[in-house]
């Protein structure tokens, strides 16, 4: 056996692809749109937009209304001032509610300083009376009475409210109208972007054989979507190739160390010669690990189930340790339906990992169908919780305290049996590893 103080904290058992790892996002086909989605996103943004465009549009309206009815204001009162002094001059009489110097009229055309027509903006309100626009010019020479005209804009301008309020109408129509319209096509976007996740999550699961396949569109969703699948060619290329030679170097080797195992055994005892021999059987369960590791990774294992009782498999397995563990079993049934032979090599596995990495006492508990190894030392690395146990590195300072090969084994045996092994640190200290069993 060979252990490896690298644990993984979040195996994906086989048998149950669709229950999502701990921190990871669940499947597409189980994910609802939420605030953050990129759908509402898009909704929100389409919102945002159609209201500053619809803002923008509103105050340009408003504003070049406003001057337009200014400007033809000041425009009428001039004019009327011209056909009222003429009516004036020729008659006599006041036309056009002309005024000789009435006293509303603004101070700066009370007094001007020619006979030239004159207009003046006054923003005083009353009631349905004002703003106004006064136009005026002198009678004759200087002393003379002030001939003035009133254009009052408070029709014009409740002319202009309306204009504004149905602009706000329509602003809000358009918002309301455009929403939906985003919110489907960002959900057409949405779904083709969570097929391409979904493929690329199966593939960092292990499905190698995951592929997006033909989308829709010439766009960039659809061009991410070869990528991924070119993506996963290479690299199922390049894992695939890895396996294969990984599992040629173990079948080479396998013959001549046993061959050399058999000549090892012939030699006459000694110091020396129980050392070699001990060199030669760690190189013996090495190349069996390789084996074994190139069987799991080309799925070629196939489980024996038989009905046994869990308890009497775990101590099975401690006994042919050889190494100290407090077993402790619940009350209750204990008989599962599993490959007690992998049973036996996973529990082995993790017990001679925690004497080898940890601290005693080394604990190993037995309830419902399941079964927790745990130590008292410093606990699993970070490095392994995060990332996953990782072949050839046992992360122990000291030379010859395993080949890391332990807990990939392990996992790789958990997911043939169906089961779910969770690797943790306990909350008062110690590594911990967690066999679930299917029901």
């Amino acid at each position: 056996m060979r252990s490896s103080p690298f644990r993984r904290s979040r195996p994906a058992p086989a048998s149950q692809p669709h229950k999502p790892e701990p921190g990871h996002p669940p499947p597409a086909s189980r994910r609802r749109s939420t605030p953050t989605s990129l759908r509402w996103k898009i909704a929100a943004l389409a919102a945002a937009t159609a209201c500053l465009v619809a803002v923008a549009v509103g105050l340009l309206v408003h504003f070049w209304t406003a001057h337009d009815i200014r400007d033809r204001a000041e425009m009428r009162a001039f004019n009327s001032v011209y056909s009222a002094m003429d009516t004036y001059r020729r008659t006599g009489t006041l036309s056009d509610g002309a005024q000789l110097d009435p006293p509303d009229l603004p101070a700066s055309l009370r007094h001007p300083s020619d006979a030239a027509r004159h207009t003046a903006y006054d923003g005083h309100v009353d009631g349905n009376s004002g703003p106004t626009f006064w136009g005026a010019q002198r009678v004759g020479g200087p002393g003379t009475p002030v001939l003035a005209v009133e254009v009052n804009m408070n029709s014009d301008l409740y002319g202009l409210r309306r204009l504004d309020a149905t602009m706000a109408v329509a602003a809000l129509v358009s918002v309301a109208a455009s929403v939906p319209l985003a919110v489907y096509g960002a959900g057409l976007i949405g779904r083709r972007l969570r097929r391409v996740s979904e493929t690329a999550r199966r593939i960092s699961a292990g499905d190698l054989d995951a592929r997006t396949g033909p989308t829709e569109g010439r766009d960039e969703v659809a061009e991410i979507a070869a990528t991924v699948d070119l993506m996963a060619d290479s690299l199922g290329r390049r894992l695939r190739t890895e396996r294969q030679f990984t599992a040629d170097v173990a079948h080479e080797l396998r013959t001549p160390v046993g061959g050399l195992l058999a000549a090892v055994d012939l030699l006459p005892d000694g110091e020396d010669v129980d050392l070699v021999r001990g060199r030669v059987r760690d190189l013996r369960g090495l190349v069996e690990d390789l084996l074994e590791i190139s069987r799991l990774d080309a799925g070629a294992e196939q489980p024996v189930h038989a009905h046994v009782p869990l308890d009497g498999v775990v101590r099975e397995a401690v006994t042919r340790t050889g190494l100290d563990a407090e077993i402790s079993v619940a009350e209750g049934p204990h008989t599962v339906e599993t490959d007690p032979r992998r049973l036996e090599r996973i529990v082995s596995n993790l017990v001679v990992n925690a004497h080898r990495h940890g601290a005693g006492p080394v604990e190993v508990g037995v309830a419902d169908g399941t079964v927790v190894v745990r130590d008292h030392g410093p606990g699993f690395p970070p490095a392994l919780l995060r990332d996953g146990p990782r072949r050839f590195h046992t992360g122990a300072k000291e030379r010859g305290s395993g080949h890391g090969l332990g807990l990939t084994i392990a996992l790789g045996q958990a997911r043939v049996l169906g089961a779910e092994l969770r690797l943790d640190n306990a909350p008062d200290g110690g590594a911990r590893a967690t066999l679930r069993l299917p029901a």
